[in-house]
């Protein structure tokens, strides 16, 4: 079964990649994270922001850029910046691709963005904003990309518990 790939570069703040972990075990999307991090992984700011859902996630760790490129062959990889040219709603996502996002105080180097221009994408923002956090933005991305995907292998609809019996 094909996976949706969330890869954050060098990532900085705990509880950011904790939100992401946790966002990418309840879409069943592979979590790649390149080193070095800013923190360890067994903090408790990680663990309090992934809660219970840490254990689920399929997480895979490289020490840096070259390795997680020597390991993905191929590998078709978006490049969420700033620095975009693409709209991140234009772009079709294919059911494994990679979406990458860079750390919380630098995103992704410019080196390796020049690589891959025309696979930058962006969310557009109002006036001059930086940009926005971390776990936001990978779950505005990461929910077009399955929604395109037709929310493939996902729950799409809930019930009420208490109430089954109740009729309009």
């Amino acid at each position: 079964m094909a996976k949706l790939n969330i890869v954050l570069f060098e990532p900085e703040i705990p509880s950011n990649t904790g939100n992401i972990g946790r966002t990418c075990a309840a879409t069943d999307s592979r979590l790649h994270l390149i080193e070095p991090l800013g923190f360890k992984l067994n903090e408790k700011a990680i663990q309090r922001a992934g809660m219970d859902y840490w254990k689920e996630l399929d997480v895979v760790r490289y020490i840096n850029y070259q390795d997680f490129l020597d390991k993905n062959p191929g590998a078709k990889i978006y490049m969420a910046t700033t620095k975009g040219k693409n709209v991140y709603t234009d772009v079709s996502y294919e059911p494994d691709c990679y979406i990458m996002f860079g750390k919380e105080s630098g995103g992704i180097p410019e080196e390796i963005l020049a690589h891959h221009r025309a696979d930058c994408i962006r969310i557009p923002m109002a006036g001059e904003s930086r940009s926005l956090n971390l776990a936001n933005s990978v779950a505005i991305v990461l929910y077009e990309a399955l929604r395109q995907n037709a929310f493939s292998h996902m729950k799409l609809e809930g019930s009420l518990t208490k109430f089954d019996d109740y009729i309009e």
